[in-house]
């Protein structure tokens, strides 16, 4: 397959200026394009994903990438449906420019004939007059085409500034800025910034330069209809110290049977073929869960590395049983423990039926007597056998935590606290 055929059979095109014109320019030869990414927090989370590994495909399909996080848009925000943003102090943006540069940096090479560059659009855009850009920008868009966008239709009624509502000359300035100083052909992004995007070829024509090109990402929703990338915690970050690798390894692994699938194609850089096969036998073992299994590694292991993703791999098994609790690092198994609930106990370690009570894994002493009695209670993966047993600091782990679990699939964690 060509790169542009690879990009379809993916689902990664939902949208395109020009189908024809853009395989002519994505199959005919090595072109320099950009994307996005505002920095209006700290890091960037999984939906960013979708853009970051685009970027990665075209690399690799010869292409060379302009990484843009914008330092000046990042100031501004970008509108939405619900309210006006609030705007972040300059000082508070630049902090997080840098964050996300240094985010961005693992997912392209810097190196070889189609080497990434990373660029900030502050460095155009700060040293221009209000008056420069009035009548180098401003004049070149109408603005009943602006009115038409549907963010901004929709916000006319509650209202909108001319902060957010001025947001699409800026973006379509950097195409402009990054079509002159770079050669950059081609823009693409999230669907929702379809607006944007086009704006900014049609900014480009205006100005007499081009031609250029432009494609959009689906929105990536799950199959029960929620945004892809939240969770009842918030949004899963890339930062590890914001999201742990092995609660970004759960994200992926608990993914829905009905999304996985579109989920590998969107994300995995296993061909076709691959894919394809792993879908046939998820099919037949579903039980198995084949393709999250695949996905979760994979992603983990690109973002936070090999080894982090078999440690998360490891903390699973072990947990349930399946694998040494001795091998997991003592960030990784805090991290684990924290997802299920981590009881803080202060002072000397009570007997283990009342850590089974005080963890939440049983309601009362009568209910952990009669799971020790049972056989159903563990502790570090051993089965318990006399619940007024008090826990000897030799069995904390890493000196300072317990595993304990109910059954095949409970547990709960323990941690002392000095």
């Amino acid at each position: 397959m060509t790169l542009v055929d690879d990009l379809l059979w993916r689902g990664l095109i939902q949208d395109s200026t020009d189908p024809d014109e853009l395989r002519k320019a994505l199959d005919g030869g090595s072109i320099p394009f950009y994307v996005g990414f505002d920095p209006t927090a700290a890091s960037l989370h999984v939906g960013h994903l979708m853009q970051v590994l685009t970027a990665r495909r075209l690399q690799q399909g010869g292409h060379r990438p302009l990484l843009l996080v914008g330092g000046a848009t990042g100031q501004i925000g970008d509108p939405r449906e619900s309210s006006e943003r609030s705007l972040n102090p300059p000082e508070v943006v630049q902090g997080w420019v840098e964050r996300i540069r240094t985010q961005l940096s693992p997912f392209v090479t810097y190196q070889g004939d189609n080497a990434a560059t990373l660029v900030n659009n502050l460095d155009w855009t700060g040293p221009t007059s209000v008056i420069e850009f009035l009548r180098d920008v401003g004049k070149h868009f109408p603005v009943n085409k602006m009115l038409a966008r549907d963010v901004v239709r929709n916000r006319l009624e509650s209202g909108i500034s001319f902060t957010e509502f001025s947001y699409q000359l800026l973006q379509s300035n950097d195409f402009y800025q990054l079509h002159v100083q770079h050669g950059c052909r081609l823009q693409f992004g999230g669907s929702d910034q379809w607006g944007n995007i086009t704006a900014g070829v049609d900014f480009v024509r205006r100005r007499g330069a081009g031609p250029v090109h432009a494609f959009v990402t689906p929105l990536v929703l799950k199959a029960d209809g929620t945004k892809f990338g939240k969770t009842e915690g918030g949004a899963i970050w890339l930062d590890p110290a914001m999201t742990s690798p092995y609660s970004f390894y759960q994200f992926w692994i608990n993914s829905d049977d009905r999304d996985v699938s579109k989920y590998l194609r969107y994300f995995s850089f296993k061909s076709r073929e691959e894919l394809e096969e792993l879908e046939k036998a998820t099919a037949e073992r579903p039980q198995a869960r084949l393709a999250q299994r695949a996905l979760a590694f994979e992603i983990t292991a690109l973002v936070h590395g090999e080894e982090e993703a078999n440690q998360a791999v490891a903390a699973s098994q072990a947990l349930f049983g399946r694998g040494s609790l001795d091998e997991l690092s003592a960030d990784t198994l805090r991290a684990a423990l924290a997802e299920a609930g981590l009881h803080p106990v202060r002072g000397e370690l009570p007997a283990v039926g009342t850590l089974l009570k005080e963890s939440g894994l049983v309601a009362s002493a009568n209910e952990a007597r009669r799971t020790i009695t049972e056989g159903g209670a563990y502790l570090n993966n051993e089965r318990i056998t006399d619940g007024e047993a008090v826990v000897p600091e030799s069995a904390l782990l890493h000196g300072r935590f317990l595993v304990l679990r109910r059954g095949k699939r409970t547990f709960a964690g323990v941690e002392i606290v000095k």
